[in-house]
């Protein structure tokens, strides 16, 4: 399949498919609203299809790289759903690491995902990333299943679920003891949520596009927190403003960007609204960011 960028579809076409992907629209509305862009030969079945993940294009570390070895590991979460599976990647050499947790999007542990906890491993992490979807069943290895299944889990009890893995990650003997936590879409709210509820446990959070906490709640975080955002994202960039008032108000350590012209999810390199040129100095700047605050 071609690669296409976001630059080639109109801002209102991809407004519509992230209201898709964050389920305020069916994907027969979002085909029956998009058949005005299907011009040229072009259906409205194809443009969704076009926009949809190509997990061909997220390897960046092969899953047999020499550098590291991975695992799946079972975490226990009695306050959550009972356990949650995920998978750990860390180098193939080393004493203790410092820990990062990887927090998916809606879609549960894809391959996107996994190959995030790899490039972490690859920068001398621990890194896991946990299966939000594991009491239903576990990431089905189709997107579409993967958002139907999303909807059926118990959204506190998953929350708990993450804190569980955070904690077992922490306390690991291979672990130095200092954790990170970098999340995606759904998963940078969950970072948030991490920051807020592991206080001074926590000791660094980078959520992608994130829902913010209520500013309440910007009290309770200890940890250093590095903030990206995209211009084009105005239902999530359009809480920053006030969220960072908060973290000021409270003391915060933070650094926050906003990515100019990048749309949410512009780090998924598996679709069209990946940002090669944003994503790369975002992940650079977390690597730093982690380095910074996880090592020594």
């Amino acid at each position: 399949m071609e690669r296409k960028k976001a630059s080639d579809y109109p801002q209102e076409l991809l407004n519509l498919f992230d209201k898709y992907v964050h389920g305020e629209m069916e994907r027969r509305d979002f085909i029956e609203s998009a058949k005005k862009f299907a011009v040229g030969g072009l259906t409205a079945t194809a443009i969704w299809e076009s926009l949809r993940p190509n997990y061909a294009w997220a390897q960046q570390v092969p899953k047999d790289d020499a550098r590291i070895k991975t695992e799946s590991a079972t975490v226990e979460s009695p306050q959550g759903n009972g356990s949650i599976r995920g998978y750990l990647a860390r180098p193939a050499k080393g004493g203790k690491l410092p820990g990062v947790l990887v927090v998916h999007e809606n879609r549960g542990l894809n391959p996107y995902i996994e190959d995030v906890a790899r490039r972490l491993a690859v920068a001398n992490f621990m890194a896991f990333a946990p299966d939000g979807l594991t009491s239903v069943g576990g990431y089905p290895g189709d997107d579409e299943k993967g958002a139907a299944a999303f909807g059926k889990v118990d959204k506190p009890k998953m929350t708990e679920d993450f804190i569980a893995a955070a904690r077992w990650l922490k306390a690991r003997p291979d672990c130095t003891g200092k954790i990170g936590v970098v999340g995606f879409c759904f998963g940078g709210g969950i970072a948030n949520t991490l920051a807020v509820r592991m206080g001074s446990d926590l000791n660094a959070a980078v959520p992608f596009y994130g829902a913010q906490p209520p500013a309440d709640q910007a009290a309770k975080i200890k940890a250093p927190m590095l903030l990206h955002y995209a211009s084009q994202d105005t239902r999530i960039t359009g809480n920053w403003p006030a969220f960072e008032e908060a973290l000021k108000a409270n003391g915060v350590t933070y650094t926050g960007y906003v990515y100019q012209g990048a749309q949410h999810g512009f780090h998924n390199d598996t679709t069209p609204r990946y940002d090669e040129a944003n994503a790369k100095l975002a992940w650079q700047r977390t690597l730093d960011f982690f380095n910074k605050y996880l090592r020594g």
